[in-house]
């Protein structure tokens, strides 16, 4: 398993140019032995997308005692403080109108109940999964979302605050989705500066999207080199043809 998706992470990583590692998000019921427990505490569940492009280790809803809103986006079991913190979290939100009561149903929550959370880089992932979630900025995400409009055939969906979301969404959805952050992931995520946001696959068909990514980059390189030769033509004063631009090209 971890030679297959070796290869995967190393497409991406290398069609991309991918400044961090690709992160796979497993959820499972049991943990087997050979996956490390996170150690220490965590000021947010998105942290671990940062920790895990260097190292594999499972958390359960503890390890996110700190992140009301990671725990409700994941749907974990929540503690009796966690729930008073959402609560508190929810009123803050609330009174900056930065979320309203109408707005929380249009928040994803995921489907189903997991008792862990299993992170690691995509090369050594232990576990089929369930996300895959990229750090890109705007040139690799043009390349992601063409990939994701010939995988599935429509645009991927940019979402907003939180950006924890993202992966209730994919895995809801079983579709790609781009997120551009929240400021709380700005703050604790050191990779997540301003000009980056997060895309995230589903883990389910990974090796259809990141067949694409890989032809579509390629495309990508070859067709910059193209344009550019087209607008220092111009700019030189001639007004080719596209013909005439590719034979130029070819030459």
């Amino acid at each position: 398993m971890q030679n297959y998706y070796s290869q995967l992470a190393d497409t991406l990583a290398s069609s991309l140019k991918l400044a961090q590692p690709p992160v796979a998000v497993c959820f499972t019921d049991s943990v087997p032995e050979s996956i490390p427990a996170h150690t220490g505490a965590s000021p947010a569940g998105c942290r671990f997308w940062q920790d895990a492009a260097t190292a594999t280790f499972a958390t359960s809803s503890a390890d996110h005692a700190l992140c009301a809103i990671g725990v409700y986006t994941h749907n974990l079991e929540p503690s009796p403080a966690q729930q008073t913190d959402l609560m508190d979290a929810l009123k803050v939100f609330g009174d900056l109108g930065y979320v309203t009561p109408q707005d929380l149903p249009l928040i994803p929550v995921l489907a189903s109940r997991p008792k862990h959370v299993v992170y690691a880089p995509l090369a050594q992932s232990p576990l089929k999964p369930g996300v895959v979630l990229l750090v890109v900025d705007a040139n690799q995400s043009l390349i992601l979302s063409e990939a994701v409009q010939q995988v599935e055939n429509q645009n991927a969906p940019a979402m907003g605050r939180p950006a924890c979301a993202v992966i209730p969404q994919v895995m809801n959805t079983g579709r790609a989705a781009l997120s551009l952050g929240c400021c709380g992931a700005r703050a604790y995520l050191d990779v997540l500066t301003d000009n980056v946001a997060l895309f995230a696959l589903p883990g389910a068909n990974l090796a259809a999207y990141v067949e694409r990514i890989a032809a579509l980059a390629e495309a990508n390189s070859v067709l910059s080199k193209f344009h550019h030769l087209r607008r220092s033509d111009v700019a030189a004063g001639a007004r080719p043809t596209i013909k005439e631009s590719l034979a130029a090209f070819g030459a």
